[in-house]
Formats: C-alpha cells, sequence, structure tokens
C-alpha cells in the first residue's frame, strides 16, 4: 500500500484540500472516531485550527455515562477540549431506535457547531458498502444508492468524511499499532440490527462468493452519484417554481406531473428542509394518489415524524401534534399563554387586562358578529374565507367575557371586542405552533 494511503497522509491531504474553517470531530470512543481524532491531534495543521470533540450520550446503556467520562479522558491525554452532548432518543417515532438514535445525534451535532466548522466523522470504505447495501434493499434511488456524501450542510457549519476511500482495517491497524484505548460498544455485535446483521453475516459470505463485491458496490455507487448530480439540477429548477416560499408549501399537481425521478428527491428535499423524516415508497404512492382527491376533501398521510396535508391544491408538511382536549380553557390577563398545542396568545404591546377573559378552543357551533358585519357567522364559514389550514383550526384560542364570544385570536372581534382591546391599547397576538 502506497504511503499516500496512510491515515495521517490521507488527512494531512484532506486538510490541505479544506483550508478554512475550525475543526471539530464525531468522537463516540470507538475504534474508528479514536484513530480520526488522534491521527488529527498529531498534525499541527488541525490543532491550528482549533481541533475538539464531541460525544454524544445516547443514554441508551446502562454504560453511556462512563463512556463519556472515557472519551473526556481521551481527549484530555491529546490535550483536546471535548463536549458531551446528552440527548433524549424518542422511542415512540415507529422508525425504529437505531434511526432515533441517529436523528438525535445529528439534531445535538447541528445544535453544537460553530459558524463554517467541520464536524469529521470516522466513516471509511466499509461502512459506506454497507449503507449502499442497505439503501438497496430500502428500494432507494440514484440518491440513496449513491451512499454517503463526502460533505453536506450541517447547521451553521458542515459535516465531512474525510475517510470514505480508507479501509476499516486501516483504521483499526492505526489504533493497535499506537495502542489506542477505545470503547466496544456490545450492540455493535447484536445481529438483529439490520446494519450489524449485514457486516457480520451477509458482506462475508458475498465477499467470500465474489471477491470482487467491494469494489463494484463501490463502482456503482459511483454511477449512482453521478446519476443524482445529473438529476439534482433539473428538480432543484422545477422546486424553486413549485415552492411557495411564503407559506412553505408545494404546488400539488405541478409536483405529480413531474418525472418520478425528479419526483421523489424534490419531495425529499423539501421535507427536509422542514427537519422532516422522508415517507416510503407505498407512502410516497399514497401521496400521488391523494393529489387528484376531490373538491372539499382533507387528506392527510402520515409516517413517524410527519405529516403530509393536502389542500388547496398544495402540499403541506409539518411535524405531528398531540390532539388537544377541546374542553381546555384558561383564565388570561394578557400574559403570554401556552396553548395545548404549543402554540402562544399573547398582547401586543404588552399590556394587562382589567378583567381576564376566558381563553377556550372550538367545541363545535361557535358564531360570532364580527364588528363591521351586519351578520352573524358561523366560525366554519369564516375559517374557509381566511383560508385558515384546518390543522389550525382546533388550536384556535377563542376569547370569552363571560359566556360571550368577543374574539377568535387576532382574527376577528366583536363589536364589544374591539372597544375592549382598543382602549386598553393592545391586540391580542397568536402565534400557532411552527
Amino acid at each position: 500500500m502506497s504511503r499516500s494511503r496512510t491515515l495521517p497522509d490521507t488527512l494531512r491531504d484532506a486538510l490541505d484540500d479544506h483550508p478554512d474553517g475550525s475543526l471539530c470531530v464525531a468522537f463516540s470512543g470507538g475504534p474508528d472516531s479514536t484513530a480520526l481524532l488522534h491521527a488529527l491531534a498529531m498534525l499541527p495543521q488541525a490543532r491550528a485550527r482549533g481541533l475538539r470533540a464531541i460525544h454524544v450520550d445516547h443514554g441508551l446503556h446502562v454504560d453511556s455515562g462512563d463512556w463519556a467520562a472515557r472519551a473526556r479522558a481521551f481527549c484530555a491525554t491529546l490535550g483536546i477540549a471535548c463536549e458531551v452532548l446528552a440527548v433524549q432518543v424518542a422511542h415512540d417515532t415507529g422508525e425504529g431506535l437505531e434511526a432515533a438514535a441517529r436523528h438525535a445525534r445529528y439534531a445535538a451535532f447541528a445544535q453544537a457547531l460553530q459558524p463554517d466548522e467541520w464536524l469529521l466523522l470516522g466513516h471509511h470504505r466499509d461502512d459506506q458498502v454497507e449503507t449502499v447495501l442497505l439503501k438497496l434493499l430500502r428500494g432507494a434511488g440514484p440518491q440513496g444508492l449513491g451512499g454517503m456524501r463526502t460533505s453536506r450542510p450541517l447547521g451553521r457549519g458542515r459535516l465531512w468524511r474525510p475517510l470514505l476511500d480508507l479501509p476499516r482495517e486501516m483504521l483499526r491497524t492505526y489504533a493497535q499499532a499506537h495502542q489506542l484505548p477505545y470503547i466496544e460498544d456490545p450492540s455493535n455485535r447484536d445481529t438483529a440490527l439490520a446494519r450489524n446483521h449485514l457486516r457480520h453475516e451477509i458482506l462475508p459470505r458475498l465477499q467470500g462468493h465474489w471477491p470482487h463485491a467491494t469494489d463494484s458496490i463501490l463502482h456503482s455507487a459511483a454511477l449512482c452519484r453521478a446519476a443524482d448530480d445529473s438529476l439534482r439540477a433539473r428538480w432543484l429548477e422545477a422546486f424553486t417554481a413549485l415552492h411557495d416560499a411564503a407559506t412553505g408549501s408545494l404546488q400539488a399537481q405541478g409536483w405529480l406531473a413531474l418525472d418520478p425521478a425528479l419526483r421523489a428527491p424534490l419531495l425529499d428535499h423539501w421535507l427536509r428542509a422542514g427537519g422532516l423524516g422522508a415517507p416510503t415508497a407505498a407512502q410516497r404512492r399514497q401521496i400521488e394518489r391523494q393529489c387528484d382527491a376531490r373538491a372539499g376533501q382533507l387528506p392527510c398521510v402520515r409516517w413517524p415524524g410527519a405529516e403530509l396535508h393536502i389542500w388547496k391544491g398544495q402540499l403541506w408538511a409539518r411535524a405531528p401534534r398531540q390532539p388537544v382536549d377541546p374542553c381546555w380553557q384558561a383564565r388570561w390577563h394578557g400574559e403570554a399563554l401556552a396553548l395545548p398545542d404549543g402554540g402562544r396568545l399573547e398582547l401586543d404591546p404588552a399590556a394587562r387586562l382589567p378583567t381576564p377573559l376566558i381563553v377556550r378552543l372550538r367545541r363545535g357551533g361557535e358564531r360570532i358578529k364580527p364588528a363591521g358585519d351586519r351578520h352573524t357567522r358561523e366560525l366554519r364559514d369564516l375559517f374557509q374565507q381566511a383560508a385558515l389550514p384546518p390543522w389550525l383550526r382546533a388550536a384556535c384560542p377563542l376569547l370569552y367575557a363571560g359566556e360571550e364570544l368577543v374574539a377568535v385570536a387576532d382574527l376577528w372581534r366583536t363589536a364589544r371586542g374591539a372597544s375592549l382591546f382598543d382602549a386598553l391599547g393592545a391586540q391580542p397576538r397568536w402565534r400557532p405552533a411552527s
């Protein structure tokens, strides 16, 4: 093996090719990230760029606190700062514990990165092969089959995988040669987990029968990345035309009319921009069918961590909310009031009501006579006329003086409500849950 392929020289060349920005290592304490961090610490140019480490404590293993302490101790021997981030992994999203832990980890990374900082990960050639095969088994297209990208934006910085061309064995050999202490997570041997089953059971058999399997898989991944890059230019152009930046929605029929090779990555891009996960192939087909729903219908397609509504010819995506209790109510003096769905009601500018109002949610059949209107209107009709999204209506705050409805959020006021707020010199402001 040539000297240019050793771990230190690979990193030195990578740093020369990416000369700007501070450096941070995603440090699990396992053999791969340990080798990466140690090799970087030996390079003066890495230290000159403020090299530091982040360790994420998922709290999923009884020894996770000890692992965090060991990560700090190892970094201390290198003279490198180590930030430990404790995360809560959601167990009820339906996406599986591996995926939930990954989402929590990357969210923590994104939050912790400094502006223009590079987050280096120890992913290597063998990880890439596993990723491509897993994507294949899940029915991915060119974007997924292209495998992990060397770099991409993350938070205020960028994620960077400088070791994707190096085999796992090189990192393990480096760690052993330098007698580096590292953590062996026992879950990495659990073949009930998809990646571990592929790593320990399937890939050895593939390589035993097809010795060049790894090279062939990675060659195909490179072709898929090239195809994805070509398609990306086209669907990004389509996205610009179909996306309503003011509302964050997407034109349904325009999206549906796209070639399938553009439709899927465009949808995933839109969802990711909103912090949402992508649907399965079956859920994607359901979205396509629902785009042709009749007027008056309000289709909604749900999957773990997301729900997609089709309304007024647009696609609207949001994180799911817990159902609100229609019997909820609160006395309100004008202070910032937390609403059951995570929204907020307040007075603008800040003021205090001389007599508290009662804030309730819709229970059905409510009517109001807006100031200046000769007729009493049903809220249902007013909501439709105002084009208030249906998923916001159940959480819209209704303001009562006794048993009289005097205002609907900051949308409508009766003559009595207008007099009350005008005399106070402040108006209600409803901030729906984002």
